[in-house]
């Protein structure tokens, strides 16, 4: 009886780590100006992650690499397309995206890519708490040992690589991060609607925020309030959670004050 009682206290959990550390990440990306390569990751992990579950393997492992090729991808492609950058790394999105959906009839995996695109949060279990928590003790880290260097390359990244700060390390390491928060949130949300919750928390608080220490406590506050008032008005009204927080991210926006 106390099993069926405490169902939803996983869920719960999970729901509430990835409403702190995805808008947490999500300011050190806007801040930064890359919040577009969260988006590309966001996507590119899914071919990792249908060959993963093909073969039976850890699915953080394969969509780790695979988000981390995409992202090594769209750097070349920059390079080579200068001034239309964006271009470049819209269509290593869609084309990771469509390699993943490929995969699926190619390897015939048994895999549900509703699940995967939008996120089952009631599904969760004890492996998506572990893969959060190493998400979240990863971005502790980054925090704890690069703070002020993130600071730096969020006013002025161009200084930063003058004082011969380790730019290139830096941003390498935060987009491991990155991978590894938009993995541990797709039981929640999915991998089409992470990039609302990395983004729209922080949206709100952006402008009035003085400090980048105080921007990332008031937008994991308000994803917090997103994702557990997000999954408690799911069950209730018996909906999706994860399509509901996506909702819930773009009602955000339209209520702010200007």
């Amino acid at each position: 009886m106390a099993e069926l009682d405490l169902w939803w206290l996983t869920p719960l959990i999970l729901a509430l780590l990835i409403g702190l550390i995805c808008p947490a990440t999500g300011s050190l990306l806007i801040t930064q100006r890359r919040i577009l390569l969260a988006n590309l990751m966001a996507h590119s992990v899914l071919p990792g992650l249908i060959l993963a579950l093909a073969f039976e393997l850890d699915p953080t492992i394969g969509g780790l690499i695979s988000g981390l090729l995409g992202a090594l991808l769209a750097e070349q492609l920059n390079q080579r397309f200068k001034g239309r950058e964006e271009g470049a790394m819209n269509t290593v999105l869609a084309g990771f995206t469509a390699l993943g959906v490929l995969m699926v009839p190619l390897l015939q995996a048994r895999v549900d890519l509703e699940t995967l695109l939008f996120g089952d949060l009631l599904a969760a279990n004890e492996a998506d708490l572990i893969r959060t928590a190493v998400a979240t003790v990863a971005l502790l880290v980054l925090l704890s040992l690069s703070y002020r260097d993130l600071v730096f390359l969020g006013v002025d990244p161009d200084g930063a690589v003058a004082a011969k700060r380790p730019v290139s390390r830096i941003r390498f390491t935060a987009i491991v991060i990155t991978a590894l928060v938009v993995i541990s949130a797709i039981t929640a949300v999915g991998i089409v609607l992470v990039i609302a919750l990395l983004c729209a928390p922080v949206l709100v608080h952006v402008d009035r925020c003085l400090s980048l220490r105080g921007l990332m406590l008031r937008s994991a506050g308000t994803g917090l309030l997103l994702c557990g008032g997000g999954m408690m008005l799911a069950v209730a009204a018996d909906l999706p959670p994860g399509p509901l927080i996506g909702v819930l991210c773009v009602g955000l926006l339209l209520f702010k004050r200007p």
